[in-house]
């Protein structure tokens, strides 16, 4: 029975307290898997979200805008308009609560400790693409066909996208200062934004972009924001103080022609001219400017979106340089959440080159088999493993025996420079991974066929000077027709291609 102010605030403070008790309960628990910790992380936000509704509702209520806190508290006194009386204030509130009982005789009392104890069982819908497994990876896919179909972009493939795309420092400014480039910056933020708050509910990513508004501010200040700093030069367009040229000592087009082309274009695009034509057109296009001044000349010799009609007095370059700062920030903003999900990233990298050396069947049973793997894993907190001796897990989830560890050579390692340095412990792990994923994947780096002579071979040097070596043989064995090809004159004597034509030359056959 929350009628009252007083019992809205009493009821506001308990539910709090609840969750707070709640909020530490659930994150004692250690999650068994990466899902559970996600499912687990979603829980304790949404507490946190409603624990944040309900402490505004009661900061409304103390702060009494419309004085109905204060005039309950007085009623509970007795104070009514015609003095104070105690005693009809309770028999009125004694009256008020024997009427709802009246009327809700069937009411029972819920234990609300049940319902909050359900919060903790529950598993909540988080939606994620099925390239995305659950969080682990990015589907990037969608703004790689955006990216290569555009002007800023470049044909490459998506395994190498995902290593350049989190680096917009590498495309030349010229052409990020357009609408296409900024909606796909702003698409890409998106999606990324969303996906961290999928996969990292508890991180306030408001607060750390405030902060990063912050420090982007005074960098842009001093000219220190990465890819920002010069963008004059970077745009192609010389300063002017470099790029102009005196025209006083200049007296007819002749004299300014001499200067040459590449200065005359520099100094018309310094001024925001077209830089277009002939040596005579720029000439003569650049000599109109020693008389009559830029406001004064013509639209038609301006390039395009180099001069703009002004609006209220504000000229176009002020706009320019708002665009750019935006963009400018869009891309800080892209740095910054790219490195908070720099661990997803390789393993987005990780996964895209193994699915490049598996066939379609292979791939299929590994999804199912981690599916398998998920669906299987216990929720129960499983007992802490004895052991000492770092052994490899077997198949019924418990240390391998010792002896077996030793007989397998388990505690050798041995590392392949082709696969990145990886370690591979065991003779047996050695050998097979010859023909997995990532040896597989080095030797196409290096441009070498994976075959069988190239076993036992882990040096990136070593791989080089056989596969020279080999290509040297095969050229040895190679049929040569000048040499092997036989022809026979009229007399039956044979000869090579290379004698036969010698001597037919010298009409000698």
């Amino acid at each position: 029975m929350s009628s009252t102010l007083l019992e809205v605030t009493r009821a506001g403070h308990e539910e709090i307290e609840r969750l707070e008790r709640l909020i530490v309960k659930d994150l004692q628990n250690e999650p068994a898997s990466s899902k559970d910790r996600l499912f687990q992380s979603h829980r304790v936000r949404n507490m946190i979200d409603t624990i944040t509704i309900t402490t505004e509702k009661l900061i409304d209520i103390y702060e009494d805008k419309d004085n109905a806190r204060k005039d309950e508290i007085a009623a509970l006194g007795g104070q009514t308009a015609t003095g104070t009386n105690v005693f009809s204030a309770f028999y009125d509130r004694l009256k008020e609560i024997r009427e709802y009982h009246r009327k809700h005789q069937a009411a029972r009392v819920v234990d609300a400790n049940e319902e909050y104890e359900e919060l903790l069982k529950e598993e909540l819908r988080i939606e994620f693409r099925g390239e995305e497994a659950f969080g682990r990876y990015l589907d990037l896919h969608e703004l790689y066909n955006e990216y290569i179909n555009s002007k800023f972009g470049e044909h490459i493939e998506y395994s190498a996208y995902v290593e350049v795309f989190s680096e917009p420092q590498k495309i030349p400014r010229k052409l990020k200062l357009t609408r296409q480039y900024r909606e796909y910056l702003e698409n890409l933020l998106e999606y990324l934004i969303y996906f961290f708050e999928r996969t990292e509910p508890l991180q306030d990513l408001d607060r750390i972009f405030t902060k990063l508004a912050t420090d982007f501010e005074e960098q842009w200040a001093n000219g220190m924001v990465e890819g920002w700093e010069n963008e004059s030069q970077e745009n192609g367009n010389v300063p002017t103080q470099h790029a102009a040229i005196d025209l006083d000592y200049y007296s007819t087009v002749e004299e300014v022609m001499e200067v040459g082309p590449e200065m005359l274009k520099e100094a018309l695009a310094a001024l925001g001219l077209k830089t277009g034509g002939t040596v005579q057109q720029r000439a003569e296009r650049l000599f109109l400017t020693k008389h009559t001044p830029l406001e004064q000349l013509d639209q038609k010799h301006f390039a395009k979106g180099s001069r703009r009609s002004e609006q209220n007095g504000t000229p176009a370059a002020p706009k320019e340089a708002d665009n750019s700062k935006e963009i400018a920030l869009l891309e800080a903003k892209l740095r910054k959440i790219c490195e908070l999900l720099y661990e997803t990233i390789v393993r987005t990298k990780e996964n895209i080159e193994k699915k490049q050396a598996l066939t379609y069947e292979e791939m299929e049973a590994e999804r199912e088999e981690e599916e398998v793997q998920a669906d299987t894993e216990s929720d129960d907190d499983e007992q802490q493993i004895y052991n000492p001796l770092k052994l490899p897990m077997g198949w019924d989830g418990k240390p391998i025996p010792y002896w077996l560890y030793k007989l397998h050579g388990l505690g050798q390692e041995f590392k392949c420079e082709i696969c990145g340095n990886h370690s591979y412990w065991g003779r047996r792990a050695f050998e097979r991974h010859f023909k997995e994923w990532r040896h597989q994947h080095g030797m196409r780096c290096l441009g070498i066929p994976n075959t069988k002579n190239f076993n036992e071979i882990t040096s990136i040097k070593e791989a080089k000077v056989l596969w020279e070596r080999i290509q040297e043989r095969q050229g040895l064995n190679k049929w040569r027709p000048d040499l092997e090809e036989e022809y026979e004159d009229k007399e039956g004597n044979i000869y090579n291609k290379k004698t036969y034509t010698d001597l037919q030359r010298q009409g000698l056959i």
